[in-house]
């Protein structure tokens, strides 16, 4: 019996259950949000909320254990200058964690993240979810928009309805 177990094994091994959580909290970083299977996603979730944690105190022996955490590659792993700023400014994690998500963050105790519940997986019936960012500041690093899933008719003004064309529907009886 697993009763106090409290680790979602996922079907998988220790090792390979790690590197998969590693890879999607990175995913996480990178792109906000991501879409996953609901048990993946209650998996991940304190994991990445760990991480914000670290983010937050933001030592340098906080730096070197979210590297370790994220499986970061160092960053002399690339040779060139030129390289190394390109991979800098958009796959080190690790920066992106400490010096964009975990300052938004600030302020918030915790419950840095959000799990909304899709429809369920069509070739499998799988449920699925969206793990996102809770907090709407968390920007974009390339563009400067607002994290996916703020809709772009909601920071708009509205239209006027004078302006607004609408095609005849049919008669409703």
């Amino acid at each position: 019996m697993r009763h106090l177990k409290h680790t979602a094994k996922l079907g998988r091994t220790t090792s390979h259950r790690n590197a998969m959580l590693a890879n999607l909290v990175c995913s996480l970083i990178k792109h906000r949000r991501i879409r996953t299977t609901l048990a993946k996603a209650k998996a991940v979730r304190p994991v990445a909320e760990k991480l914000v944690t670290l983010g937050k105190r933001g030592t340098l022996h906080d730096r070197r254990l979210a590297a370790a955490r994220l499986r970061q590659q160092p960053r002399s792993f690339f040779g060139r200058s030129k390289e190394r700023t390109a991979w800098r400014k958009q796959h080190d994690v690790v920066r992106i964690l400490f010096e964009e998500i975990a300052p938004a963050f600030k302020e918030r105790g915790g419950g840095y993240t959000r799990i909304v519940k899709l429809a369920a997986r069509r070739g499998d019936a799988s449920s699925m979810a969206i793990l996102e960012w809770v907090d709407s500041t968390v920007r974009t690093a390339a563009s400067g928009k607002p994290a996916p899933g703020k809709s772009a008719a909601a920071e708009a003004p509205s239209a006027t309805p004078s302006t607004e064309q609408t095609k005849p529907g049919p008669a409703a009886s």
